[in-house]
């Protein structure tokens, strides 16, 4: 038996192994509210995707974004902020839709669905993957709470990057309005959302502090950063880590 065989299999397994292609990022946004009746079938959905394995190839980013305009009905969302309805109304008019809704699942920044359809969100999901990020994101912690953050967009374009904590395995009782009586489950809930900045001359390149409050659980945390299209609300790259307590 010819020796060389084997090896220059056991080469060529390597070789293939080091020029895998990397996942491909997909941001799936849930536009939620704990005052809303048809949200807990998507919340359950979002807390669904956050424990199955992706689709192979892909790396799901999810973010949990509770709205604000329900609270005046009988219950206040505790996760619940004007930023987050302000942003789903950016996407409302990037998709040209007569008014915001919830629930709402935005797949990055271009595909919008009811975000209880899970069919649907599953369809947009392989949609999403089939069409690689002009962006590459990359992240790693510098030291505990410090995070490197070095972004490679196309060169004509000025994307904003943007920084979310997101937190899973959060529940609430809620107490009164729509879902009085019910105990909801949350996945991904953004703890917080800022803009770093932009890309310039397709590079950006920063160190940032990523303190966690107080009543975070910080093993439950991740670390997001998204490049968005400033024009449209595209997601061109993204990427997230696990949160590096002190």
């Amino acid at each position: 038996m010819n020796k060389v065989g084997p090896l220059l299999i056991a080469l060529v397994v390597l070789c293939c192994a080091s020029l895998a292609w990397p996942e491909t990022p997909v941001v799936v946004e849930l536009f939620t509210s704990e005052g809303c009746s048809s949200c807990p079938p998507a919340d359950a959905l979002l807390v669904d995707l956050s424990r199955k394995s992706p689709p192979s190839g892909v790396k799901l980013i999810l973010m949990g974004e509770h709205v604000d305009y329900w609270n005046y009905i009988g219950w206040k969302d505790r996760f619940s902020s004007a930023q987050f309805s302000e942003r789903q109304d950016s996407y409302a008019k990037d998709f040209h839709l007569a008014s915001v809704y919830t629930p709402q699942m935005v797949i990055d920044g271009r595909l919008e669905v009811v975000g209880n359809d899970s069919s649907e969100v599953s369809r947009d999901i392989t949609k999403a993957a089939a069409e690689p990020k002009p962006a590459q994101v990359s992240l790693r912690w510098e030291q505990p709470q410090k995070l490197h953050i070095t972004v490679q967009a196309p060169a004509g374009e000025r994307p904003k990057v943007l920084l979310v904590v997101t937190e899973d395995g959060l529940s609430t009782a809620v107490k009164s309005g729509e879902n009085g009586g019910r105990t909801l489950q949350h996945a991904a809930v953004v703890r917080q959302l800022k803009e770093l900045g932009a890309a310039s001359n397709g590079h950006f390149e920063t160190s940032v502090d990523v303190p966690a409050h107080s009543d975070w659980n910080q093993a439950k945390l991740k670390v997001v950063v998204l490049v968005q299209q400033l024009n449209t609300g595209k997601i061109l790259g993204a990427d997230a880590l696990d949160y590096q307590p002190r």
